[in-house]
């Protein structure tokens, strides 16, 4: 359903006689740039394994082309699915950009469909192709490598372990209503008696909201009394879902199966957060950050201390940038958990040659990423200078070494790189991702980065 194209190849601009009408000279640039079939090949494929026959067979269907620009549309100006749905409908431009032409556009439901389909590792492919087509142009030679991190926050409410238990009992009590008309007698209980243990958890939430507000013991043993009996209303609502799970796997009927999937994806999370809370509040015990869960949502979300003021800790993925001289993003990667800057050098030094075919002449990067063994083998891969500004006490020969002026050049260059992680959180979505799961996550970066950086070769080659 993918390769039998239905639009005819007719330009819009031949049928509607308007003085003036014509692309902005940076939307022209993304134009030419989009021509470039390597591009959207690579997409092609992920969208023809929908169905096993769809290359072949099926009514005619939305050309890859077609989504692969509404994609970069959507993320080029910030949009919504429902948004660039009606922006492109009304827009004789941005119709002849995205290939639609005179044709209805398609809907925001077959784009979700669509983008769905396409993969986190072509979006990568895509973005080295985008790279070796930079190179082409002369938009970048490569010569320059600086490295960062940041945080893509996750669509998540602050995580407190309270608000977390009282979305578990909403959305198990949910799901168990859902069930009732499958399962009989097991676990089974009526509506109103699910409702009414939706509202207690929702009074435990608002009493301990109320006794944190307060200071003193007799705060703390009401706090401590109603995280209790949540903990408790919780433990019932687990103890009756694992017993309809049960019923439902033993039915062959598919919503039964689908039911008890959602049973079991749940189920792990809400004990996950009442173990933690059970040591953190009842028994005063630490837990760390890597054994908690943040969302029952977005499970894969990382608690990340990064030190910012204003914002001690945040709630996402870190996400990894290479940024090559013109302003290009040459690889992105989005990271597990809160790992040392330290251990990204080594892996984006090799993509640098990989993709460039020469190490980077000049690489920079700050104070965390730096470690001895990482400044030694970015000189053995053949870099000529090494900006890695040394942590702590220095010696007098570091000192020296990092007043150097080539060194304090690089320095410098390298603050850039904090500007551009701003324009791509400002701009093109990095602040928060609003895909689901972590697949969700890396096509959400890898969107952004792809429109960022076919944007900025735009920039370069316009006049």
């Amino acid at each position: 359903m993918v390769l039998r194209e239905r639009y005819p190849a007719e330009n819009i601009f031949e049928r509607v006689q308007v003085v003036g009408l014509a692309m902005e000279p940076v939307l022209m640039q993304l134009d030419k740039l989009l021509d470039e079939a390597t591009i959207f090949q690579r997409v092609k494929t992920d969208l023809g394994q929908r169905y096993p026959q769809t290359q072949r067979l099926g009514r005619r269907s939305t050309p890859v082309e077609v989504v692969l620009r509404l994609m970069i549309v959507k993320h080029l100006y910030g949009w919504s699915y429902a948004q660039t749905e009606q922006w492109v409908n009304d827009s004789l431009v941005l119709r002849q950009f995205c290939r639609v032409y005179l044709e209805r556009v398609p809907d925001d439901t077959t784009l979700i469909r669509w983008a769905n389909t396409i993969q986190p590792e072509t979006l990568a492919a895509v973005v080295a192709e985008v790279l070796r087509l930079a190179r082409e142009l002369k938009v970048t030679k490569g010569r320059k490598l600086r490295v960062d991190s940041t945080v893509v926050e996750t669509n998540i409410h602050h995580p407190v372990d309270s608000n977390l238990l009282g979305d578990g009992v909403r959305v198990l009590g949910r799901l168990l209503n859902q069930a009732r008309r499958l399962v009989q007698g097991k676990g089974q209980q009526s509506q109103a008696g699910l409702g009414e243990q939706a509202q207690a958890a929702r009074q435990r939430v608002l009493a301990i909201m109320q006794a944190a507000r307060q200071r003193g013991e007799a705060a703390a043993r009401r706090m401590q009394t109603a995280y209790r009996d949540l903990v408790e209303l919780a433990q019932h609502v687990v103890e009756r879902a694992q017993t309809v799970s049960q019923a439902l796997h033993a039915q062959a009927n598919p919503s039964a199966q689908a039911l008890a999937q959602h049973l079991d994806t749940f189920l792990p999370r809400v004990q996950q957060v009442m173990a933690q809370t059970t040591r953190r509040v009842l028994d005063g015990q630490t837990v760390p950050a890597a054994e908690k869960i943040a969302s029952l949502f977005e499970p894969h979300t990382a608690i990340i201390r990064k030190g910012k003021p204003g914002k001690p800790v945040e709630f996402g993925r870190v996400v990894w940038l290479d940024e090559v001289e013109g302003g290009l993003i040459s690889r992105y990667t989005v990271l597990p958990g809160n790992p040392p800057d330290a251990d990204q050098l080594a892996p984006s030094l090799a993509h640098h040659q990989a993709l460039f075919e020469r190490p980077p002449s000049l690489l920079a990067g700050d104070r965390k990423v730096f470690s001895p063994d990482g400044e030694t083998a970015a000189y053995h891969r053949g870099v000529k200078y090494v900006v890695l500004p040394k942590p702590g006490a220095k010696s007098a020969a570091r000192l020296a070494h990092e007043r150097q002026a080539w060194f304090r050049s690089g320095h410098n260059w390298r603050s850039g790189l904090e500007a551009r992680i701003s324009l791509l959180k400002r701009r093109y979505g990095l602040r928060r991702c609003r895909y689901h799961g972590e697949v969700g996550m890396q096509r959400w970066v890898g969107w952004g980065i792809l429109a960022y950086d076919l944007a900025a070769i735009a920039r370069r080659l316009t006049p």
